[in-house]
């Protein structure tokens, strides 16, 4: 971290932590300073509340000073450029460039890109390859997350085509899958960057099996490929017209832009995922045009950052007051803690401070009777997103929705005021922080413009601590030793050594 960053933190750290009642009662203007609404290219919009946080004027002014200091609009400038911002492992990261913001070269590629995959969709939809009643989709991580939260959110009513993510390598998961295929008029998807992921091509495999022994006479001809690596697809049996490939700048958690949306879009129709690319680049045209505290993403990061490295929160909670968001704290999971869970910056150096915290969360109202009580009357500081729709998903009584929302604006507002009581255990200290996105409505636009937002949001934090959001090495480490244990190359702790022989799985 250079000197200037260096004051910029020292300078955050001698501000007051102010009262959230105190800051309304002070500043008439705070509503319209955190509270600002964003209009979506078809029509409709979605508010950003951040004034339930301790953000303040003097703490945005010092966090402008932080993010000059970083070098955030050169790294803004350089990710939809098409530079290398991915340092250890020498990558752009282009997927804004699926949505049509990025160099030149890049959006052109992706266009292609995704009339190769609108052709194949139209074509199924017309009848090419049969019936198609359902699909397998097999992928772990971004190349199932992303689908699953897709599909789930926009093609519970009237979906084309049935579609049945399967992430989990546990066989039950696969086998709840066949339970509600026909195999006689089942494709599957493949999505796996490398092609060569266990989990996902062992899942794949038993689809095969699974549509050889249910009378399907070609089960290869089933199969589509979502991958970067084409060669490997049609080097394991898939027919070349039904590779959709995607770029290697696009990564796992940031590729549901790409053909790994391809799930979404035989589910609903080429249109709503257009839509949503639509909603996204929207978002993305705010982020690299807009500076300061008035960019919406960069804002919310002056706040993950307050809460993380000023107040020494460790987590974040994401509480979706809609069913048909019910995945998006599983997606924001991996988005923010695979991405800025390091210990090192991009330069190789410990870290200075903490980097993410860990995001957890839920569905409202559910929620509420089950973790709000640690929310209001807890000891820990947990800053709180909600998330919701003013207008309904179904079409039952208007009481529903209404008792919906009610509930989630009454916990914002209850955890920012609490109310004190003679009685300890009924007091509410209050002070308690949150966020609220509120959209006119979830359809494929404003969840496209919802999932770029966060992506910025992740990256706008990466630059503010100075690491690399873009590898993942993590994860690595946990499935080299699973390979060791298949092959039985290695010996282990006393106590894995006993957990494999318990499990029939040990060299003896």
């Amino acid at each position: 971290m250079n000197d200037a960053a260096k004051e910029a933190w020292s300078h955050l750290g001698l501000h007051p932590e102010p009262d959230l009642v105190s800051l309304f009662a002070d500043d008439p203007q705070r509503l319209a300073l955190l509270s600002t609404r964003f209009d979506l290219p078809q029509g409709g919009g979605i508010q950003f509340d951040w004034s339930k946080t301790h953000l303040t004027r003097d703490l945005i002014k010092d966090f402008e000073t932080l993010a000059g200091a970083m070098g955030f609009a050169d790294a803004r400038n350089a990710l939809f450029a098409g530079e290398v911002v991915n340092p250890t492992e020498h990558r752009a990261a282009e997927h804004t460039a699926q949505r049509g913001v990025g160099s030149e070269a890049s959006v052109e590629e992706a266009q292609a890109l995704h009339q190769r995959m609108k052709l194949l969709v139209e074509a199924i939809h017309e009848g090419a390859l049969g019936e198609v009643r359902h699909l397998i989709h097999v992928g772990i991580g971004g190349s199932a997350l992303g689908p699953a939260m897709a599909v789930d959110a926009l093609a519970r009513d009237l979906a084309l085509v049935d579609v049945h993510v399967v992430s989990n390598i546990d066989g039950c998961a696969l086998e709840e899958a066949f339970k509600a295929c026909d195999p006689q008029t089942t494709l599957l998807a493949v999505a796996s960057k490398t092609f060569a992921t266990i989990e996902t091509m062992t899942n794949a495999e038993s689809v095969l099996k699974w549509l050889g022994e249910n009378g399907i006479s070609d089960p290869g001809g089933r199969v589509i490929a979502l991958t970067a690596s084409p060669e490997k697809a049609v080097e394991w049996g898939v027919d070349e017209t039904r590779v959709l490939p995607f770029p290697e700048t696009v990564g796992g958690r940031y590729s549901l832009w790409s053909s790994i949306g391809f799930p979404l879009a035989l589910a609903t129709g080429w249109d709503d995922f257009a839509q949503m690319l639509e909603g996204a680049a929207a978002m993305d045209r705010h982020f690299l045009d807009t500076d300061g505290a008035a960019n919406l993403c960069l804002r919310a990061a002056f706040a993950d950052q307050y809460y993380s490295r000023l107040r020494g929160c460790q987590t974040r909670a994401v509480f979706a007051y809609d069913e048909r968001l019910r995945l998006l704290p599983d997606y924001l999971q991996q988005l923010e803690m695979e991405s800025n869970g390091k210990r090192v910056t991009a330069d190789g150096e410990p870290v200075s401070g903490p980097t993410a915290p860990i995001t957890w969360g839920g569905v409202g109202t559910d929620a509420q009777h089950a973790v709000f009580q640690l929310l209001h009357q807890g000891t820990n500081l947990v800053p709180v997103d909600f998330i919701g729709s003013i207008a309904p998903g179904d079409d039952l009584d208007p009481a529903h929705h209404r008792i919906l929302l009610m509930n989630c604006f009454a916990q914002g507002a209850a955890l920012m005021a609490g109310r004190k009581s003679d009685d300890p255990a009924r007091s509410y200290p209050g002070d308690r922080p949150s966020a609220t996105i509120l959209c006119d409505d979830l359809d494929a636009s404003s969840i496209g413009a919802l999932i770029a937002f966060h992506e910025h949001r992740t990256f706008a934090n990466a630059v503010l601590m100075g690491i690399n959001p873009f590898d993942q090495f993590g994860v690595e480490l946990g499935k080299e030793i699973a390979r060791k244990i298949e092959m039985g190359q290695e010996t282990f702790d006393p106590s894995t050594t006993s957990l494999l022989d318990a499990a029939g799985m040990g060299n003896a």
